[in-house]
């Protein structure tokens, strides 16, 4: 069987690391879209402030399977 998919960059943030920044953004992106497949990390990084780590960040290329209207 042949099939298709859609790909979308979605960037996660979280305080605690970058495990849980990528977490946070397939969670969300699962509230809208459907059949999930593959989220690969492309780039990770930090924000820092007064010299502390302050937030982690993951940009995620997301994939999901491309559902036709017929």
């Amino acid at each position: 069987m042949n099939s298709v998919y859609n790909v979308v960059e979605l960037i996660g943030t979280s305080g605690e690391s970058w495990e849980a920044a990528a977490e946070v953004a397939v969670a969300e992106a699962s509230k809208t879209l459907r059949d999930l497949r593959v989220a690969e990390v492309l780039e990770q990084d930090v924000l820092i402030e007064d010299g502390s780590i302050i937030a982690y960040r993951v940009k995620l290329r997301l994939s999901f399977k491309h559902e036709n209207d017929g």
